[in-house]
């Protein structure tokens, strides 16, 4: 991993993209822990929900390429995601130790090191799903440590009429001519 130098220090904020995942396995408990220990403004990481409406932390939408099966997350319980081994970082070997995180843990791991929570929803997600998240979140954690992304606008929308002071962001691929006036009627930034 190579270390870069930044010359304003006081207005650039860096946030570990799943953890500090160039050196421990992306989205897992050492990753988040990793970045704790080190001079990061937050912690992003990813959320989906599963089958039996928990809240899994990992970025693919199949568990194949960092676990030991390959499972649909959306389409499979918690208990059997979180019993699937984890591949060890720099390595193709599997851990008996590492195991795919809640989204509590995550936030727990969060509040224990005074990070900001970067929750990215990942699909399009229900608005019961948006409302547990939301709460889960202000259960475990102050809201104004927590910012939300996600590529699907829907979830934003649900997610501000949930907490209209949250603050959140749009991740897009594209800019559009419309995309400024889109953001600022409901008060989202962008990541593009």
């Amino acid at each position: 991993m190579d270390t870069v130098r930044l010359k304003d220090k006081q207005q650039t904020k860096i946030v570990a993209h799943r953890g500090l995942s160039g050196i421990e396995a992306e989205n897992t408990y050492a990753a988040f822990v990793a970045a704790g220990n080190r001079d990061y403004f937050g912690v992003e990481t990813d959320v989906h929900v599963t089958k039996d409406k928990q809240f899994a932390i990992f970025h693919d939408d199949r568990s194949g390429r960092m676990c030991a099966a390959d499972l649909p997350l959306e389409e499979s319980c918690f208990a059997d995601l979180r019993a699937l081994s984890m591949r060890e970082a720099g390595t193709d070997g599997f851990s008996d130790v590492q195991r795919m995180p809640s989204l509590q843990e995550y936030l727990r791991i969060m509040r224990r090191y005074d990070k900001v929570a970067v929750i990215e929803l990942k699909n399009k997600m229900e608005e019961t799903d948006l409302h547990s998240i939301a709460e889960l979140c202000a259960s475990e954690y102050a809201l104004e440590k927590i910012i939300f992304i996600s590529f699907c606008f829907e979830n934003l929308l649900i997610m501000r009429k949930l907490l209209p002071a949250q603050r959140m962001q749009f991740l897009t691929g594209q800019y559009t001519d419309d995309l400024p006036a889109k953001l600022a009627e409901h008060a989202l930034g962008v990541d593009i």
